[in-house]
């Protein structure tokens, strides 16, 4: 198996990439356009500075050899998703080549780096039409619409070597790729579409390209699919045609759009209002070292200066605002029990919350009083846990959540008169020297506490009541 990627990524830029329009995402089609948006006749491209710098920041992230000259060229074809008929890209010259990234210990080499403009969105009302990557679908009379808010936004597309061994692999190296251009500043991943992924993938002598692909378990289910049934036929003895598939995230599956046209089919043209683009070594030298500590650099650190295990310094760099929260935190309390929470339950309190760090309610302050009553067990772990989950989502100060929260002395010992007084089987079991009920006690009154009660308090109290 041979896969893969062209990552398709939007530049946080203020304006489009060859005018001056804003660069945002907004809900009311055609609002944020010029004539050159529209592709007038007589428009002319600029470019946008900041996104030659965005590239080669990339291109230096990831290693590659930064192009001096390069150039842009017209990719000519005819649909409405680009209203001049010709998509200014990057072919014979890319702004960047010949990098690579780090999966493990694995080499991920990256063929080229370019930009280009992205076309416009293609929005279905019904009726026979194409959609924004040529496919034919039929949904009975209606009409198709063209929103040009997004035609000229800056696209950076990186393009890697089929290294990919399985689909896992693709994913892995989305997520690890987001990451980087998160920390870079360059893409914002909460923006609807900011990253698309068109997947090749082989298992014989032809190629498929799975075309426009959101979303990193997306990849990798479509690269799933598509494995299996380039498998079931080559098992049957048909032959694989190289054509352009789209992943119908529903239904699960990949859906034939056209054959696989060849870059000659584009007609590449020089693009003549343009000008070649020359970057000094200085230029260079500054860029470089404007890019900030990236994820590897801040597991290595973590794990050499902060002695925290790799496995957690992974999980906790994967996101910049979690990397900045955790560091400010661990200057304040215990390293180890902050690599354990924040790689563990605060990820996973996120996650089901679907939020970030930056977007919850979760404070340096107030997740660090927390850690310290944990460490000095003031609260149990469970108890703590349910404390986080509120502090996520609302203002909550750790100090009068607890009351809410913590089963006292007196509190406990009711609990264990309770069990004690119907569980007299296990109290007999005890006394008689197995200590399995023993502990079968404790649970039942850590279970009658709802997980409040510490539990060597919970065990002292019921070796003296016993």
């Amino acid at each position: 198996m041979k896969i893969g990627l062209e990552v398709h990524v939007q530049l946080r830029t203020q304006t489009k990439l060859f005018c001056g329009c804003p660069n945002k995402f907004v809900s009311e089609p055609n609002t944020q356009v010029c004539d050159y948006c529209l592709g007038m006749p007589g428009t002319k491209p600029r470019v946008n500075r900041a996104a030659l710098d965005f590239a080669i920041l990339i291109g230096t992230a990831l290693d590659c050899k930064i192009s001096s000259p390069t150039y842009f060229s017209r990719k000519s074809y005819f649909y409405p998703d680009m209203g001049k008929n010709f998509q200014i890209t990057q072919y014979e010259v890319p702004i960047a080549h010949g990098g690579h990234v780090k999966l493990g210990t694995k080499q991920i080499n990256i063929t080229r780096i370019q930009l280009e403009e992205d076309p416009a969105r293609i929005v279905h009302s019904g009726g026979q039409a194409h959609d924004d990557q040529g496919r034919r679908s039929s949904f009975g009379s209606g009409y198709v619409l063209v929103d040009y808010n997004r035609s000229g936004v800056p696209l950076c597309e990186i393009v890697t070597d089929p290294d990919f061994e399985s689909p896992k692999e693709a994913r892995e190296f989305l997520q690890k790729l987001s990451s980087i251009l998160e920390y870079l500043g360059v893409y914002d991943p909460n923006v609807e579409g900011s990253m698309r992924v068109d997947a090749n993938i082989s298992l014989g002598p032809s190629r498929v390209e799975i075309k426009n692909i959101s979303g990193f378990k997306d990849v990798e289910k479509a690269l799933n699919y598509e494995a299996v049934r380039q498998k079931n036929m080559l098992r049957r003895g048909q032959k694989i045609a190289r054509e352009t598939r789209g992943w119908d995230d529903v239904a699960g599956v990949t859906r034939s759009q056209r054959t696989k046209e060849e870059e000659e089919d584009y007609g590449y043209i020089f693009e003549g209002d343009l000008p070649k683009f020359n970057f000094t070594s200085d230029k260079l030298e500054k860029l470089k070292n404007a890019i900030p500590e990236l994820p590897d650099q801040k597991v290595k650190r973590y794990v050499r200066e902060m002695k925290i295990p790799e496995e957690l310094a992974v999980s906790i760099v994967s996101e910049p605002d979690l990397a900045e929260a955790f560091e400010k935190i661990a200057a304040r309390t215990d390293r180890q029990l902050a690599a354990k929470w924040f790689a563990g339950e605060i990820k996973k309190t996120l996650n089901f919350n679907n939020l970030r760090w930056k977007d919850s309610k979760l404070t340096v302050e107030g997740v660090s009083r927390l850690l310290e009553m944990v460490q000095r067990k003031a609260v149990t772990d469970h108890t703590a846990e349910m404390m986080l989950r509120d502090m996520a989502v609302k203002q909550v100060n750790p100090e009068e959540n607890i009351q809410t929260r913590i089963y006292d002395e007196d509190s406990i010992n009711d609990a264990i008169q309770e069990v004690l007084g119907s569980n007299t089987k296990a109290v007999v079991d005890y006394k008689s020297g197995k200590q399995e009920a023993f502990n079968f006690l404790v649970g039942q009154v850590m279970r009658k506490t709802q997980g409040r009660g510490d539990p060597d308090t919970i065990r002292n109290l019921l070796k003296k009541l016993i």
